[in-house]
């Protein structure tokens, strides 16, 4: 363990084996530009669009694709300052694996395990490009799998996910040119293994050893004891971490294919589909981390290398060859309620609690501006409507709808006062007003972080609001599926008006939710529960709009979080993707980093268990019961977070949290627990604590009226 800094240190998980890494270089001399690559202009048939209207009609587009007005940020970063004339702008990716490339200077380093870049420990350069020493990287391709980085006007590197090569050629334009590899460690060996000297053995004082492959001969010399020179070279040049001499003849076996460019589809229920354009001869060989494993498809003719495996942050990375994937999952159908109704015997304790948080909804207003509490709120309430549809008191839905429709709308119609949302046309997404010019406003919703958290409250809302009361439904929809847009787009096209799947990452399967902020350790997110809402509240607005097509993504990306959570988030102790010394002492992660684990919370430190089992758990809803699915590892985390009750200060709300996992194994103790509570967090209510509890045990004697109406 490592200790970060910080008011509130956190243990941190690093990866046992260092990482490859491509650093910038420093070049030379600067012949023309070269051409972008072939690939770059690809063409890629469009998915089915996202929005559809009643009866799986498409909605008709709304003027510019989007609806909200139109503002400029003072606060946003300018995305082209590292993308190459003629890269598509407007909807700029973000959230995705190489944007630390393109903010600020670009030079934080990414992680494309087991592999990172722009981190001096080896370094690829030509010397003879040191007259543009200086100018930026540029990106001049990128898909969901891999982007295409000039480094420097002779270099070009193809940075694809689950590569076990870095693979960098010369440009055509610069001709032969002068090839430097240097390292932070002495070179203890630079040498051939092969007649044609197209394999050559690199061995550092490090302990590590990289075998480095050419297309064409290459001479390399060592120029000092920390750097190698290759004179006059022109080709690929693909460099392999060896932490294992038997793996040596897997990777000759490979070393010819190269990715250049790759490709993930949501174009099938519950499947995603890579494809990876490639070069060379032979077959692709790839990487594959635990939750692709679990997933990949019979149906996809791969060769699954068991013995060949890189160890990484993620887990092990096992080979795989073959150019195409298919990752499938369990069908997941999205309802309104629980899966198993309300037991009878309490169904009076529900209604009575239903009918005192109704009421109190005329008395507490909601007070707050940000986006993030306000739609915490209008959620919240959302669910006492949902609720009394499962308990059958029917009676108290209208003072739900009048709530709701008299605190959704302004923020629907612009008249509300203090904040809401706006576009904006730099990044291609929603801002808000305070996040305008002010950064930190709305926990950074306005450089993009937390996109997913925030809008999926609001959609959750808006799905009941919608289903309750249609006539309102149709007149706010162009609203609605805007927000969805802004993280669910899966247009490919460079005029798009929202960015493609802004947050969801389609090669670790779950979301990240930093937004436009660069950070040494990647990309994060800290709650699952929040970001499986988002995408469930979203199939949920698909049921009321009659919108076959948005169900479908809605509930497809649902799976992928749930799993990714209970495969990285969840920890088990033995389980083997994280060392001893860290699942022996987390059930949860806190903060889950592209290269790093975090047992704090941004919020809060490692000792407040309490906290972090309530963040990947709210909001309480049913999609809840299929993100925990697993009794005995509930039991184990509700174990372990127990005794963090007992120190003064714990806030009730996070209480109710623990009280809600017992009741999966315990429901009268958490019943009992949850009845002498004095408050509950702000976006759930003892109603919706009651709801759950008696949804739990076995399914005799349960209130399933509403069953007979369908979901």
């Amino acid at each position: 363990m490592e200790e970060e800094a910080g008011p509130h240190p956190s243990p941190r998980f690093v990866s046992p084996k260092p990482p490859f890494n491509l650093a910038q270089p420093r070049p030379n001399f600067a012949p023309p530009q070269p051409p972008l690559p072939p690939h770059s202009s690809y063409p890629i048939p469009p998915p089915p669009p996202l929005a559809m209207g009643h009866g799986g009609r498409p909605a008709p587009p709304p003027p510019g694709g989007h609806v909200f007005p139109q503002a400029a940020s003072t606060v946003l970063p300018d995305p082209g300052r590292f993308f190459a004339a003629g890269a598509p702008l407007r909807a700029a990716p973000h959230h995705c694996f190489f944007q630390n490339f393109t903010l600020k200077n670009g030079d934080q380093p990414e992680y494309i395990h087991p592999y990172s870049t722009f981190a001096a420990d080896l370094t690829v350069s030509s010397p003879s490009d040191a007259s543009a020493a200086g100018q930026p990287h540029k990106v001049v391709a990128f898909d969901d799998l891999s982007v295409t980085l000039d480094f420097s006007p002779s270099l070009r590197a193809f940075l694809v996910r689950g590569c076990p090569f870095v693979t960098v050629a010369t440009a055509d334009a610069a001709g032969p040119v002068d090839v430097s590899v240097a390292s932070v460690h002495a070179f203890l060996e630079a040498a051939p293994c092969d007649g044609a000297r197209t394999k050559w053995r690199l061995r550092m004082n490090s302990g590590q050893t990289f075998l480095l492959y050419a297309s064409a001969p290459i001479q390399l010399s060592q120029s000092s004891v920390t750097q190698l020179a290759a004179p006059a070279f022109s080709g690929v040049i693909r460099i392999a971490y060896l932490p294992d001499a038997a793996m040596e003849a897997v990777l000759d076996q490979y070393s010819r294919c190269y990715p250049t460019a790759g490709e993930a589809a949501l174009n099938r229920p519950f499947c995603i589909d890579y494809t990876w354009r490639k070069q060379g001869q032979g077959d692709l060989l790839m990487l594959a981390h635990p939750l692709h494993l679990r997933l990949l498809s019979e149906d996809c003719s791969v060769k699954v290398l068991d013995g060949f495996k890189y160890r990484s942050i993620d887990g092990d990375l096992v080979g795989v060859v073959g150019d195409s994937w298919a990752l499938k999952t369990d069908p997941l159908s999205p309802t309104w309620h629980s899966t198993r109704g309300v037991n009878d015997d309490g169904v009076g304790e529900v209604v009575a609690a239903l009918r005192k948080d109704v009421d109190s909804l005329a008395s507490s207003p909601i007070t707050t501006t940000s986006s993030y509490f306000y739609g915490k709120a209008i959620a919240r309430a959302a669910r006492l409507a949902l609720i009394a549809e499962e308990v059958g008191c029917p009676e108290v839905i209208p003072a739900v709808h009048k709530f709701l429709k008299a605190t959704i709308t302004p923020w629907l119609d612009g008249s509300f006062q203090g904040n809401g949302f706006l576009y904006d046309s730099k990044w291609g997404g929603l801002v808000t007003k305070q996040g305008l010019q002010d950064s930190g406003a709305d926990f950074g919703f306005g450089i993009y972080n937390d996109h997913h958290y925030h809008l999926g409250y609001f959609l959750y809302a808006i799905a009941v609001l919608a289903k309750v009361d249609p006539s309102w439904g149709r007149k706010y929809m162009s609203q609605a599926y805007s927000m969805v847009a802004d993280f669910m787009t899966l247009s490919r096209k460079c005029g798009a008006s929202y960015t493609r799947l802004r947050t969801f990452d389609l090669w670790k399967l779950h979301s990240w939710a930093g937004g436009l902020t660069e950070f040494g350790d990647g990309r994060n997110q800290e709650s699952t529960s929040e970001a499986v809402n988002a995408y469930y509240s979203a199939a949920l607005l698909g049921l009321s709009y009659g919108d076959a097509h948005l169900v479908s993504v809605g509930a497809t990306l649902t799976a992928y979080e749930m799993l990714a959570a209970q495969t990285w988030w969840h920890v088990r102790e033995g389980e083997g993707i994280y060392e001893d010394d860290f699942s022996g002492n987390n059930r949860v992660v806190g903060v889950l980093w592209a290269n790093k684990r975090d047992s704090g919370l941004w919020f809060a430190p490692p000792e407040w268990k309490e906290c972090r089992l309530g963040i990947q758990l709210l909001p309480l809803l049913p999609i809840s019961e299929a993100l925990f699915p697993d009794t005995g590892f509930v039991k184990d985390l509700v174990s372990w977070t127990t005794p963090a009750l007992a120190r003064d200060g714990v806030g009730e709300g996070w209480k109710g949290f623990v009280y809600a996992l017992e009741g999966i194994y315990d429901k009268e103790s958490a019943l009992a627990k949850t009845r002498a509570l004095s408050s509950h967090d702000d976006g759930n209510t003892l109603t919706n604590l009651l709801w759950w509890l008696h949804s739990r045990g076995d399914n005799s004697g349960r209130c399933c009226w509403y069953r007979q109406y369908g979901h």
